[in-house]
């Protein structure tokens, strides 16, 4: 018990540390977007690089190594590990949309931006399009989409808000992953209502950069780990907690957090990372050519397109036809439909089977609780996350292990850490499944079933990391 006491004592010290270094922390901010910047812009006025460089002799490589094998596959780890500390303490985004902020228009935030669609949308395109480019391949492709992202946030900064980070809150392309993972962190900023009303200290305004409202925020989806609002009132403590509290007692989730998950993280992110190691790509797109060319149609086999719309880098004879491109996106589409829906028919199913889920604080005209079945299904999904997550970073990571394999790394091992992790996640994702179905029922035979379910929707998506990673 003491120790306890101590360890959130501890913790709570550690948020009051970060409030009280803020000036620190944007030093360390703008270190990071000078580095940030470097690595996006000098690669991009440079030559590609041959074969024989390396990270060690070539400045285009170690950005290759530093953005895709480094910086986004454990920039994602940590978020359930820290909750969005990336977000608050050193993306250079957030940095930059917040200093454009405090200086610019200040109008107000219009209707669109606020739309629930954007975190999908905005993830989807940025996805899709990175692999028509071959982002994690060149470096004008990286300046367009991190660097497109990144100009976007500057000039959403300067118009809306003042001293706020709007883009991070309604477009940024990963906010919506973020806030997934970051439900999964084992602290968060715990508000006390009674304090709140009663205040001891600090009452004066502070700027919570990313928009929330301080008074009635739970969990740590939104909340960017900055610290300074630790304290304030005397009511804000930085507090250690389950990993599973906010899904299982907080989150109730969304029609969109569901699309995100099942038919962008675990659908679509699967397609975006296969393509290029499939055998069945390579038979579409030859079907698909030996078909226009019976019928003398010969424009869709032209690689003509600009760097910036298809792939194009003639000089080391890595070019995209039209053809090609047509059959990524069929390729990326049909992972979504037939994983993503997959994953949602378990979810669906799961969801039939047991009793509805109330709507807390939601009645009828007689008094009566309130039952949904799509929230139901949407509560549910929240219990994918660990899955979905782990399925990303193992995408990302094999960039990683490629860029390791050219500089002579030994990565035998590989397989066994990869299937290992997605085990993990996976009994975690069933875990949290059997939990959410208790929330509904406390009888042992539904809950099983409605984990089997879960379960059998979740078939096409392991089956995709076996083909990925020993199959092809």
């Amino acid at each position: 018990m003491v120790w306890s006491h101590s360890f959130r004592s501890g913790v709570a010290r550690a948020g009051d540390f970060l409030r009280d270094h803020q000036r620190a922390i944007r030093r360390v901010q703008w270190v990071i977007v000078v580095v940030y910047i470097a690595l996006l812009a000098i690669p991009a006025i440079t030559p590609l690089p041959d074969r024989t460089a390396s990270v060690f002799n070539n400045l285009t490589v170690l950005a290759q190594f530093a953005f895709w094998g480094i910086w986004w596959p454990f920039v994602l780890v940590s978020i359930p590990l820290f909750g969005r500390a990336w977000c608050g303490l050193f993306c250079p985004e957030g940095a930059l949309t917040e200093w454009a902020s405090r200086h610019g228009r200040g109008h107000a935030i219009p209707r669109w931006m606020r739309w629930g669609g954007w975190p999908f949308v905005a993830f989807s395109l940025t996805t899709i399009y990175g692999q028509l480019v071959s982002v994690y391949q060149y470096p004008w492709a990286v300046a367009a989409v991190l660097g497109g992202s990144t100009v976007a946030a500057i000039v959403v900064g300067w118009l809306y808000g003042r001293d706020k980070r709007v883009w991070c809150k309604y477009l940024c392309p990963v906010n919506g992953v973020f806030n997934l993972l970051a439900k999964l962190a084992p602290w968060h900023y715990r508000v006390d209502a009674a304090a709140w009303r009663a205040p001891v200290r600090r009452t004066e305004s502070i700027n919570c950069a990313p928009l929330l409202p301080l008074r009635n925020m739970q969990g740590a989806a939104e909340c960017h780990m900055c610290g300074r609002c630790s304290d304030y009132r005397g009511a804000i403590t930085l507090t250690p907690r389950s990993p599973e509290a906010e899904i299982v007692h907080v989150e109730n989730g969304s029609g969109w957090q569901t699309a995100l998950i099942v038919f962008g993280l675990m659908g679509l992110a699967v397609g975006a990372f296969l393509w290029s190691a499939s055998p069945w790509f390579v038979s579409i797109k030859q079907s698909a050519a030996a078909w226009l060319v019976a019928r003398d149609i010969y424009w869709p086999l032209m690689d003509d397109a600009p760097w910036f719309i298809l792939t194009h880098y003639p000089e080391v004879n890595d070019s995209f036809s039209w053809l090609d491109g047509a059959v990524i996106l069929l390729f990326i589409g049909g992972a979504a439909v037939i994983v993503g829906g997959a994953a949602f028919g378990g979810l669906w199913l799961a969801d039939r089977l047991l009793p509805a889920l109330e709507m807390p604080g939601v009645r009828d005209a007689d008094g009566r609780l309130l039952r949904s079945r799509l929230a139901g299904v949407h509560k549910l999904a929240q219990g994918l996350i660990p899955a979905a997550g782990a399925g990303v970073f193992l995408g990302l990571s094999a960039t990683t292990l490629t860029l390791l394999q050219h500089e002579g790394v030994s990565t035998g091992w590989a397989n066994a850490v990869r299937f290992t992790l997605l085990a993990l996640a996976l009994a975690w994702s069933l875990r949290f499944e059997w939990r959410l179905a208790g929330l509904r029922t406390a009888r042992t035979a539904p809950r099983l079933g409605a984990v089997a379910l879960v379960t059998a929707g979740l078939l096409p998506f392991c089956w995709a990391w076996v083909l990925f990673f020993v199959r092809w």
